[in-house]
C-alpha cells in the first residue's frame, strides 16, 4: 500500500467541495502510477475535519504529475468553474519526507438520470454563453432521449427544439463513403480503383500515379497526400455551384506531397472527389442521391446538405453567444454542408448501432459499416494499427473504450457524433457556437452518462519489446502535415525525441511546455499503446525506403539525425531570444535618441531596421490572430487583413536586408562594438529566418491565391 511509506511524498487535502457524495473514496492518479485513476493502492484516507491523505512510496522522487477523482476520469476533479484542470505538479525531493498540501475546488460528478442530465448541459450552456444545443442519445434497442436546449436564435427568442436543424459540418462526409460502399456492393466500383480511370475529368498531380495511383480508398480515408483545401477554396460561396465546377474551381491543394496510401492527413477535397465519382456513376446529383438511398431509408426526415427556411434552422454565433454568423455554402458540400435535427441524428447513430439495419429493413449490409471503422492504407494501419482513420469514421478513446463516429465543425457551429458498437450505445449533439470549452465540456457530460455502470476495458499485458525498437530512439518530426502553409511551424514545434528505458518507449517533445511526455507499453508486432488505454495508438514502421517512421494516433512523424535537431532547435531558439531582445532593447535605445547628449546617429539605422523587422513579424502575428474568428473571410479573400499579412511578410524581408546593408555601411563608423555585434546577431538571426521563411513560401503570402 502507498500509505505504508514515511519518508516519501505525503499529499494532504486540506478540504473537499461540499458536494463530494459522504461515502466518496478518493483517490490520486499521476506520473507514478500510469495515471490508473481507481488504484487501490492509491486511495486516499480520511483523517476527519473534511482532510484527506496519502503518502506514496518512498521510490517516487523528482518530478510527477498528478491528479484527484473519484474513481474516473469521469469523476475528476475541476476547477471553480467546472472546467478542466491542468495537471498538478510538484518536484519530491532525492531524498527524505516531503508535503504537498492543496484543496479540490469542484469535482465533475455523471448525471445518473436524463434530468440530472439536462441540468448539467444547461449549466454549461449558461456559463459558456453557448445559445443552443441539439442532443441525441441512442442505444441499440432505441432512442434514449432526444432534445434541443437553448436558443435556437437569440434575437427572436426562438428555443431549439428536437426538429431544430444544425449544421453538422465533416460529420457529413460519412455520406460520400456510404455511396461509395453502396455502389462497391453492387459491383459497380471497387475501393482499390484508380481515381484518375473513374474520373478522368478531375485535376490531380501525384507523380508516383503510375506506381502508386490515388485509389477511391484513398480519398476516404484521407491518404491521398493531397493538402487540405485551400482558404480561397472556403472563401467561395457557391450556393448553387455543381460539384464539377466547384472541382474545377480551383485545384492546386489537389497534390500529392508523397506517395498515396502511406501517411494519413485531413483533406477536405477527397468528400467531393468521390462524390463526383458518385455522380459520374449514378447518373444523379449525389444530393438526391443520399437523400434517396440514406436519409429516406435511414429516417432522417429534414436533413439537407441545402440552406432551409429561417423558422428551420439555428442561428450561428460568435464566442460572445450574440453576435451571428452568416449561412456558409461550403464550395464542396459533400464535405460538410449537412442540416440535421436532433431527430435526424438519433436516426443516424441507429443505422450504426444495428449495424447497416434500420426498423429491420438492411440498408447497408453489417461487413460495410464494420469497413467504415477500420483504417487499412496508411503504414500504421498496414503494421496492424486498428486505433485511427477508417473511412471518414475514426476512433477516440475513453478509458480503455473505442468510440467511433466524426467530428464536425463550420464558423460558429459544432458537432460530434460518437457511438460504441459492442455496447449499443452513442449519442451526438451540436451547438451553434464555436465554443470549444462548451463542446468539450458538453461531451465530457455526455460520455459520462452514456458509459455509466459500463465495465472498463482491462488492460493487456504488456508485449514483448520488439528487437527493432533501440534502432527507433532519436530524434523526429512532423511529417503529414494538413495545410502545408503551417508546416514551416509544425516541423519546428512538433520535434520530438523517442527514447527506451526498460521496456518502455517515451516520446518527448524538444520544448517541454508544448506538452508533456507520452510513454507507450508494447502490445504486439510494432505497435504501442498509452497508459490507461486499452489499444494500440501508435506504431514504428520502416517503409521501403528505409526511413525510420513512428506514428502516433493520426500523426507520422519522420527521423531526423540529432545534429538536424539540434540546429532547428538551435537556430529557433536564437531567433526567438534575438526577437525579443530587440523588442526589450528597442524603448531604451530610441529614448536615448530623443537626448541630444546621448544621441548616437552612427548607430541609428543598425538598430532600426531589426526592430522594423521584428514588428512585422509582431504584426503578422496579431493579424492571423485577430483575423481566427473570420478567418476564412477575412484571409480567403483580397482583404485588408490578407493584404496587411502579405505586406508584412514582404516588409519583414525588406528590413532584414536592409539590416545587413546599414551593418556593412557602418562597419568603419564610430559605433560601439558591442552595439555592433549585438546588431551582427541579430541580423543574421533575421536573416536565417527569412530564408527558412522564404523556402517554406511564407515570404510574400497570398492567403487568397
Amino acid at each position: 500500500m502507498a500509505g505504508a511509506a514515511t519518508d516519501g511524498l505525503t499529499i494532504v487535502l486540506t478540504s473537499v467541495p461540499a458536494a463530494t457524495p459522504p461515502d466518496a473514496t478518493i483517490y490520486i492518479a499521476g506520473s507514478f502510477n500510469k495515471w490508473q485513476t481507481d488504484d487501490a493502492a492509491y486511495r486516499l484516507t480520511t483523517s476527519g475535519g473534511g482532510q484527506y491523505s496519502i503518502t506514496l512510496p518512498a521510490s517516487v522522487r523528482g518530478p510527477v504529475e498528478f491528479k484527484f477523482t473519484l474513481g474516473s476520469w469521469d469523476s475528476a476533479e475541476l476547477d471553480t468553474n467546472g472546467a478542466e484542470i491542468q495537471n498538478r505538479k510538484f518536484a519530491v525531493p532525492a531524498s527524505g519526507p516531503a508535503t504537498y498540501s492543496d484543496t479540490v475546488q469542484n469535482w465533475h460528478l455523471p448525471a445518473r438520470t436524463i434530468a440530472e442530465l439536462q441540468q448539467e448541459l444547461e449549466k454549461i450552456l449558461a456559463t459558456t454563453h453557448t445559445p443552443g444545443l441539439s442532443v441525441a442519445i441512442v442505444r441499440r434497442e432505441g432512442p434514449e432521449w432526444i432534445a434541443g436546449l437553448g436558443k435556437a436564435d437569440v434575437a427572436s427568442d426562438r428555443p431549439a427544439t428536437a426538429d431544430t436543424l444544425f449544421r453538422i459540418g465533416s460529420v457529413s462526409k460519412a455520406f460520400a463513403a456510404l455511396a461509395i460502399l453502396k455502389l462497391e456492393n453492387e459491383g459497380r466500383l471497387s475501393l482499390r480503383d484508380s481515381v484518375r480511370h473513374l474520373a478522368p475529368d478531375v485535376w490531380f498531380e501525384n507523380r508516383w500515379e503510375a506506381t502508386d495511383p490515388v485509389r477511391v480508398v484513398d480519398l476516404l480515408e484521407h491518404t491521398t497526400g493531397w493538402d487540405d483545401m485551400h482558404l480561397r477554396e472556403y472563401a467561395k460561396d457557391a450556393p448553387d455551384m455543381s460539384l464539377a465546377d466547384a472541382l474545377a474551381y480551383y485545384h492546386h491543394s489537389r497534390i500529392s506531397r508523397w506517395p498515396p496510401g502511406t501517411r494519413m492527413a485531413y483533406c477536405n477535397s477527397g468528400p467531393a472527389v468521390a462524390a463526383y465519382i458518385v455522380e459520374k456513376i449514378t447518373g444523379q446529383r449525389f444530393e438526391d442521391y443520399v437523400t434517396q438511398n440514406f436519409f429516406e431509408p435511414i429516417g432522417m426526415k429534414t436533413a439537407t446538405y441545402f440552406q432551409a427556411g429561417a423558422a428551420q434552422m439555428a442561428t450561428l454565433y460568435r464566442d460572445d453567444g450574440r453576435s451571428p454568423f452568416p449561412y456558409w455554402n461550403i464550395l464542396f458540400r459533400p464535405a460538410g454542408s449537412i442540416n440535421a435535427s436532433a431527430n435526424d441524428m438519433a436516426a443516424y447513430l441507429a443505422f450504426y448501432l444495428n449495424r447497416g439495419t434500420v426498423g429491420g429493413t438492411l440498408v447497408l449490409p453489417a461487413a460495410s459499416a464494420e469497413r467504415m471503422e477500420v483504417p487499412t492504407r496508411n503504414w500504421a494501419a498496414q503494421a496492424g494499427l486498428k486505433y485511427g482513420y477508417g473511412l471518414y469514421n475514426y476512433t477516440t478513446l475513453d478509458q480503455g473504450r473505442v468510440f467511433h463516429g466524426h467530428d464536425g465543425g463550420v464558423t460558429g457551429g459544432l458537432t460530434k457524433m460518437a457511438y460504441l458498437p459492442d455496447e449499443g450505445v452513442g449519442y451526438a449533439y451540436s451547438i451553434n457556437a464555436g465554443n470549444g470549452d462548451a463542446f468539450a465540456r458538453i461531451n465530457k457530460a455526455l460520455r459520462a452518462y452514456v458509459t455509466r455502470g459500463l465495465a472498463k476495458p482491462k488492460l493487456p499485458a504488456a508485449g514483448p519489446l520488439p528487437d527493432m525498437t533501440p534502432s527507433y530512439a532519436g530524434w523526429y518530426e512532423p511529417d503529414s502535415s494538413r495545410n502545408e502553409t503551417f508546416h514551416f511551424l509544425e516541423r519546428l514545434g512538433g520535434l520530438m525525441k523517442l527514447r527506451i528505458e526498460g521496456g518502455t518507449l517515451i516520446a518527448s517533445p524538444a520544448a517541454a511546455f508544448l506538452g508533456q511526455e507520452a510513454r507507450f507499453t508494447p502490445v504486439r508486432g510494432s505497435t504501442w499503446r498509452t497508459e490507461p488505454e486499452a489499444v494500440a495508438t501508435a506504431a514504428l514502421v520502416s517503409p521501403p525506403d528505409g526511413q525510420r517512421y513512428v506514428v502516433i494516433g493520426m500523426q507520422t512523424l519522420k527521423r531526423i539525425p540529432a545534429w538536424l535537431a539540434f540546429v532547428e532547435i538551435g537556430l529557433t531558439a536564437w531567433f526567438v531570444l534575438a526577437a525579443a531582445m530587440t523588442l526589450l532593447y528597442a524603448p531604451f535605445w530610441m529614448l536615448a535618441s530623443v537626448r541630444k547628449t546621448w544621441r548616437r546617429p552612427h548607430e541609428l539605422w543598425i538598430r532600426l531596421w531589426p526592430l522594423v523587422a521584428v514588428l512585422c513579424i509582431v504584426a503578422g502575428v496579431v493579424i492571423f490572430q485577430l483575423a481566427s474568428e473570420d478567418l476564412i473571410d477575412r484571409l480567403g479573400r483580397i482583404t485588408a487583413w490578407s493584404a496587411g499579412l502579405f505586406l508584412a511578410t514582404v516588409v519583414f524581408a525588406l528590413a532584414s536586408v536592409a539590416s545587413v546593408i546599414a551593418l556593412w555601411s557602418a562597419r568603419r563608423s564610430p559605433v560601439r562594438r558591442f552595439v555592433y555585434g549585438y546588431c551582427a546577431a541579430t541580423t543574421v538571426a533575421l536573416l536565417i529566418a527569412v530564408s527558412y521563411f522564404a523556402y517554406w513560401g511564407i515570404i510574400g503570402i497570398r492567403t487568397w491565391a
